[in-house]
């Protein structure tokens, strides 16, 4: 097993079927806001100077002190009178934890636990990105539903998750039962009865109106007819994104590979129905079912335009990964590209950011390779012929001519060109895909020493030497401990 791989399947529940769902759902939404609950009052307490102990952080703890809460009287108790008048309070603890699957409780907590975890990462400098605001309760009306469950397998080696039980196209999961789905499962019940893929845990989520469960599999490397082989003398393949022309890409010489011109535009497209749609939101008033039910077309309609663009994406990284061993794409700020108000709204319906997470992901999973041209890397405005760069070119402009000898291409392809010779050119600096890095030649020596090869990184260079009794290295950081967090 070296990749995991998700099957996501719509689901078609019963009346029955869709009370459990959302009772699952209304559990782990439950589980959450509680856990968290346990965190504010302890801190809380500790503020006051009392007594708390240790405060629930990680998933364990937060899973440990959920565990005791439930059972408590905190979460349920009856006042039970006997024949002679006496009243005893009997702890009952939280009454309905039994109707639904455990494992919703647990994942839920998990998922807070993770979130205390990046809350505290980027406060003390450990995570990268834009700062992680402290967990926030779930709402009952405006949190989408959604839970998880981990596959367990039993002492007779059944797994609580099972795909094509009773039919082909069902679903099987703990505490709910048989759900049918409405594509087909062959081909991942083939890798699941060859062992070629084991089902790791199920996500039910609703949106749009539907219900859909994914299912996260640890798979089996693509058999080897379906990886890429060792392929020299085709070379790298420059691949640029713009919005005229969604893709160009091109090799190292000038031979074009594909042009995606005609893409679908899903957003702009849709535009006129979506303004509609929210027009008839706006006019219903607040809190009555007509505005929820325009509220749920509009819903509807992002959700269909969503999957437009997601199905083009895949069919367009299909073309480029299934015949390419080696592609070069450019790091774009789409971030700052987005506050341009005039091309915002292009550039969020384009989603290069998403074109490059999948072709990353299905490049690996070919064994191909991917190179990540630096962004101020001149590739629209340099010559692929004599290499001259050349002044800023507006958007209207098209075509490239190149004042010093006279060579004319379109734009994109020539951008195209020069992407695919910057990746021959730096070789070297290819993405790991497997590490999510760039390779370096780093020496892990022990001891001091000179450069063995010229171009070679030192044990110094790389902070690998060993330090002296008495020096520490690097910036001292602050512990920081679960008591002492201030938000």
């Amino acid at each position: 097993m070296a990749r995991f791989a998700t099957f996501r399947f719509c689901l078609d529940p019963t009346g029955e079927q869709e009370i459990m769902l959302r009772r699952h759902a209304g559990a782990a939404r439950f589980g959450f806001n509680q856990c968290l609950r346990l965190v504010k009052d302890a801190v809380d307490g500790m503020r006051r100077g009392e007594t708390v102990g240790k405060v629930p952080w990680s998933g364990f703890d937060l899973i440990n002190a959920f565990n005791r809460w439930k059972r408590s009287g905190e979460a349920g108790r009856v006042m039970v009178a006997a024949g002679d008048g006496t009243v005893t309070v009997q702890v009952t603890g939280l009454s309905w934890r039994g109707e639904v699957c455990q494992q919703v409780f647990e994942e839920a907590v998990v998922d807070l636990g993770r979130g205390l975890s990046a809350y505290t990462a980027s406060r003390t400098g450990g995570r990268r990105g834009r700062r992680v605001g402290f967990p926030r309760f779930k709402s009952k009306r405006h949190a989408p539903l959604s839970f998880r469950i981990r596959n367990r397998t039993s002492a007779t080696g059944r797994a609580s998750i099972r795909v094509g039980e009773q039919a082909p196209r069902t679903v099987t999961l703990p505490g709910i039962g048989v759900l049918k789905v409405r594509q087909d499962t062959r081909r991942l019940r083939r890798m699941l009865a060859k062992g070629r893929a084991k089902v790791v845990s199920a996500t039910v989520s609703h949106r749009a109106g539907r219900w859909s469960v994914s299912l996260t599999c640890e798979a089996a490397d693509l058999h080897d007819a379906r990886r890429h082989q060792p392929m020299t003398s085709a070379g790298w393949v420059g691949v640029d994104r713009g919005l005229s022309t969604f893709v160009a890409a091109a090799r190292a010489d000038g031979t074009p590979v594909l042009r995606v011109d005609g893409w679908p535009r899903p957003a702009r497209t849709e535009m006129a129905r979506q303004r509609r749609l929210a027009r008839d939101v706006t006019r219903k008033q607040r809190g009555s079912r007509n505005r929820a039910k325009a509220a749920a077309r509009l819903g509807r309609h992002h959700a269909h335009t969503a999957a437009v663009r997601h199905r083009f994406l895949h069919q367009v990284c299909n073309r480029l990964v299934n015949t390419h061993d080696r592609l070069a794409i450019e790091t774009l700020t789409i971030s700052g590209m987005l506050a341009n108000r005039r091309l915002a709204a292009a550039v969020a319906d384009a989603a290069w950011g998403e074109l490059a997470r999948l072709l990353t992901y299905k490049q690996q999973w070919r064994g191909g390779q991917l190179a990540l041209v630096d962004r101020w890397y001149p590739s629209t405005k340099t010559c692929s012929a004599c290499r001259t760069v050349g002044p800023a070119m507006p958007l209207h402009q098209r075509m490239f001519t190149c004042q010093t000898c006279g060579y004319q291409a379109d734009r994109d392809h020539n951008a195209a060109v020069n992407l695919a010779i910057w990746a021959e050119q730096h070789h070297a600096q290819v993405r790991d895909l497997p590490a999510g890095g760039p390779v370096t030649n780093t020496r892990r020596g022990e001891g001091t020493g000179p450069r063995t090869r010229a171009g070679e990184t030192s044990p110094d260079d790389a902070g690998t030497a060993p330090t002296p009794p008495g020096v520490r290295r690097g910036r001292p950081r602050r512990a920081l401990s679960h008591h002492s967090t201030k938000w």
